[in-house]
């Protein structure tokens, strides 16, 4: 299991694997089980945006355990997250934030135990 930091410009949280582009994200999705998945919405001007990502997430039933919105854009928070809302199942948790420092810890520790 493997955990997906999508962004275009910012530096990949230890323990995640960075997809800067969305195809990337989509493709990990589709391929890899995620256990969390942490979304932007502005991709550049040479992407579409996380909001894309969150459409065919959906249409596709491309569900990780955990999907955070850390992006910066309060319009694009907002439209991924109504997009997802009503879809994800149960046993995947949704948050319209980024992931906290303690959330970070984990992951980076996890990340780390693993290591050989």
């Amino acid at each position: 299991m493997i955990h997906v930091y999508m962004d275009d410009l910012r530096k990949r949280p230890p323990g995640f694997t960075l997809a800067r582009t969305t195809e990337e994200c989509l493709l990990l999705l589709r391929e890899c089980e995620i256990g969390v998945l942490s979304l932007d919405y502005d991709m550049g001007p040479e992407d579409v945006s996380g909001g894309e990502v969150a459409r065919k997430m959906v249409l596709e039933g491309l569900y990780p355990r955990e999907i955070y919105l850390h992006t910066s854009s309060a319009l694009g928070r907002k439209a991924m997250y109504e997009t997802l809302y009503p879809a994800v199942p149960l046993e995947t948790s949704l948050y319209s934030g980024p992931p906290d420092a303690r959330r970070l810890k984990e992951i980076a520790e996890e990340a780390e135990a693993k290591r050989p």
